[in-house]
């Protein structure tokens, strides 16, 4: 009886795939099997679900939401559309999985989920354990500051020293754009995006390090926030190419995987990307 299902599931995909490829989507997709939790009709994709505009979770499937894994709550959020872009042009069904941040990518290379999409910068560490696709989003650096702050003014990197400063812990923000602040008092990383901005409207901190998406998000939440964006000019944060551009990782070797991400990426243009991170943005959650 199990010899007989599994026949039935590899000659149903394999008609789905004849399907795909009749309509003219990209031919990797028909050979591409991820194999994260055992059934191939599923893309299990991994994120904090604690990560506005990103991933969130909520309590229902409104707007597209999608079931978390052993859990009665929902996902959604700028990666979940992605996963549902992809997992469409696959041919396959989208399991989210909620994780905290350090266990993403042990999560990839285990082989518990097929793929992370969580908002990662594709940096040359994480690619040391992981594979990625290309960017499917670009991420600038940018500061947050409540209005009534002596840092509100700030027109530079220059203009924060002496701040006490914090941000998301194992991101570029609190490893590589904090310690550029002359005489920062970093505090030590908060576990999730949330926390930080917990940390920054509490008066923990004077001043929040973070990528634009996440900022714009926060502006909605909390409204007495500011948003300071150096333009990338001389006294902005150093950062470099692949610090900001944010990928889909997944474990070393898949190529049939990263190749049928890779086309569903390249059908897609930056004014799409801006406008699905637009729409995450309008019904984010107001709070977390």
């Amino acid at each position: 009886m199990k010899k007989m299902k599994l026949t039935a599931l590899c000659l149903a995909l394999a008609a789905m795939a004849g399907l795909v490829g009749c309509g003219g989507s990209a031919s990797s997709a028909d050979t591409a099997l991820p194999d994260g939790d055992g059934d191939p009709a599923v893309l299990t994709v991994a994120m904090e679900c604690a990560y506005a505009p990103y991933n969130w979770t909520q309590t229902d499937d409104a707007n597209g939401a999608v079931q978390i894994r052993n859990s009665s709550d929902y996902a959604y959020g700028y990666d979940v559309m992605m996963a549902k872009k992809i997992g469409e042009a696959l041919g396959q069904e989208v399991q989210i999985v909620k994780l905290d941040w350090d266990s993403l990518v042990p999560a990839v290379q285990s082989g518990d989920v097929d793929c992370v999409i969580a908002g990662q910068s594709i940096t040359s560490k994480r690619a040391e354990q992981v594979d990625f696709s290309d960017p499917y989003y670009y991420a600038s650096i940018v500061t947050l500051v409540k209005k009534d702050s002596p840092y509100a003014a700030a027109a530079g990197v220059a203009d924060l020293a002496g701040a006490t400063c914090t941000s998301q812990l194992g991101t570029i923000w609190y490893d590589i754009c904090l310690p550029q602040i002359e005489n920062a008092d970093i505090l030590p990383a908060q576990e999730t995006a949330p926390a930080m901005l917990v940390a920054l409207d509490s008066g923990a901190v004077d001043v929040v390090v973070t990528d634009r998406p996440t900022a714009q998000a926060a502006l909605v939440a909390y409204p007495d926030f500011v948003m300071l964006d150096f333009g990338g000019g001389d006294d902005d944060f150093a950062v470099s190419e692949e610090e900001i551009n944010i990928g889909i990782s997944m474990k070393k070797g898949n190529t049939a995987l990263k190749d049928a991400i890779n086309e569903v990426l390249a059908a897609m243009t930056t004014d799409d990307y801006n406008a699905m991170m637009d729409e995450a943005i309008s019904v984010q959650p107001l709070s977390e």
